[in-house]
């Protein structure tokens, strides 16, 4: 049963950012929810709707964020998602959009009003060979 309830949450989640509607995708998370996301700071806390509402304002037209091969792991209240992660969008004033894939790793706690994300972890790897750039062009 908690899999399948934690899979109803991605599935908001995703289609939350499908609809580009800030207060449905906020809802997927605890008040406290901590958030390394791929854009800066380093590390967020809390979910707001004024930065999600900023986030998709970066973007014209639709976004598309769809989790594959995800891993659920249960532990009474507690469970853990890694899955990777892949963003389509168009960047405002852009004239084709881009497809980056990434690493995501959600911790969930289920509270009185079920499961919700505690923990969002998005990275993706760079090259290690001194350039530091990031790898935005690998597949699964």
């Amino acid at each position: 049963m908690s899999e399948n309830e934690i899979r109803d949450l991605l599935a908001e989640h995703t289609a939350a950012t499908h609809a580009k509607d800030p207060q449905r995708l906020v809802a997927c998370y605890a008040d406290k929810a901590v958030r390394f996301d791929l854009a800066p700071p380093l590390r967020t806390t809390g979910a707001s709707a004024d930065y999600v509402t900023q986030w998709f304002s970066t973007f014209d037209g639709p976004i598309s964020r769809t989790h594959h091969d995800e891993e659920i792991t249960v532990s009474g209240d507690l469970a853990v998602v890694t899955a990777l992660t892949k963003l389509t969008a168009t960047p405002r004033g852009a004239s084709e959009s881009f497809t980056l894939w990434f690493r995501s790793t959600f911790a969930l706690r289920r509270l009185e009003n079920g499961w919700l994300i505690s923990h969002e972890h998005s990275s993706t790897p760079f090259h290690m060979d001194g350039s530091f750039r990031a790898a935005v062009d690998l597949q699964p």
